[in-house]
C-alpha cells in the first residue's frame, strides 16, 4: 500500500511530467523549437534535375589562323621575247631558207674570192675524239685574205692546239659569235676590242692547229651566245645555208 505521502509525491511527479510535455508542445507551435544534434546531421543530397544541374563548360572554339591558306607555288613566267638558241639543221639544199634572226645580218663569205656556190656543207662531218665538226671548211690558197662576215667587235685573238691562230668576233647585236680558225696570221693592226667592218681583212688562210700541213683552209663557225664574256660557249648553227643564200 502506498502511503498518503507517497501518493502525494507520485501525483507531483506526474504533474511535473505533464507540465513538461505541455511546455514542449507549446514551443513547437510558437516556432522556438531548437533542433537536436541528430536533426543537424546532413542528409543525402537529392539528385540534380535537368533544371538545377550545373551545366558543363563548353569547349572553347579552335582559333582560326589569321594567315590565309598557302596556295601552290606559282609557275615562274618566262620571257617570251628572248630569242631561243637553236641549232640549224644541216642541209645540202641551197634553196632551204635560213632560220631565225641571223638572216637579217646578210653575211658574206669570209674568204676573199670564194663564191657562195663554191661552199661545201661540212657542218655534220665527224672529227677526232667523236666530235662533230659544227663548222664549215672553206679551202683556199695559203695567204688568201680572210674577211669579217659582218660588222662586229674582235673579242679574242686566240692560239690553240686544235684551232691554231684564231679569231672570235661578236656581232653588233651581241647574239652571235663568229669563229675563224687555222689562220696563217692576223691582219696588221688587228687587236682585241676594236670593231671590224664587214669585208675588212682580219687575217690570212693557213694550216695552223690540227689542220694538217698543207691543208690550207678556213675553219668557220657561228654560235648563238647568251654571255659574250664566255665567248667559247654557245649553240653552234650551220653557216652553210646562211652564206649560200645571202
Amino acid at each position: 500500500m502506498i502511503s498518503a505521502r507517497g501518493r502525494v509525491f507520485l501525483t507531483l511527479l506526474i504533474g511535473i511530467g505533464l507540465l513538461v510535455v505541455i511546455v514542449a508542445f507549446l514551443q513547437r507551435r510558437s516556432g522556438h523549437y531548437r533542433p537536436s544534434v541528430d536533426d543537424l546531421r546532413p542528409t543525402t543530397a537529392p539528385a540534380l534535375t535537368p533544371d538545377t544541374a550545373k551545366p558543363s563548360p563548353e569547349p572553347s572554339p579552335t582559333p582560326v589562323p589569321d594567315t590565309p591558306p598557302v596556295s601552290a607555288s606559282p609557275v615562274p613566267e618566262t620571257d617570251s621575247a628572248s630569242p631561243t638558241p637553236f641549232r640549224a639543221e644541216a642541209t645540202s639544199n641551197p634553196a632551204a631558207p635560213p632560220i631565225g634572226f641571223v638572216v637579217t645580218l646578210k653575211l658574206i663569205v669570209p674568204v676573199a674570192g670564194v663564191q657562195p656556190n663554191q661552199l661545201q656543207d661540212t657542218f655534220t662531218n665527224s672529227r677526232s675524239d667523236g666530235r662533230a665538226h659544227d663548222a664549215i671548211d672553206i679551202p683556199a690558197a695559203q695567204g688568201t685574205p680572210v674577211v669579217a662576215v659582218a660588222d662586229g667587235q674582235i673579242i679574242k685573238l686566240f692560239q690553240s692546239e686544235r684551232g691554231g691562230t684564231a679569231i672570235y668576233q661578236l656581232s653588233t647585236d651581241k647574239k652571235l659569235m663568229f669563229y675563224y680558225a687555222h689562220l696563217q696570221s692576223y691582219a696588221d693592226g688587228l687587236s682585241e676590242g676594236r670593231v671590224a667592218r664587214q669585208g675588212e681583212v682580219i687575217g690570212y688562210v693557213g694550216d695552223t692547229g690540227n689542220a694538217g700541213p698543207g691543208n690550207y683552209h678556213l675553219h668557220f663557225s657561228i654560235a648563238v651566245v647568251s654571255d659574250p664574256k664566255r665567248y667559247w660557249e654557245g649553240t653552234n648553227i650551220n653557216p652553210y645555208s646562211l652564206l649560200r643564200n645571202r
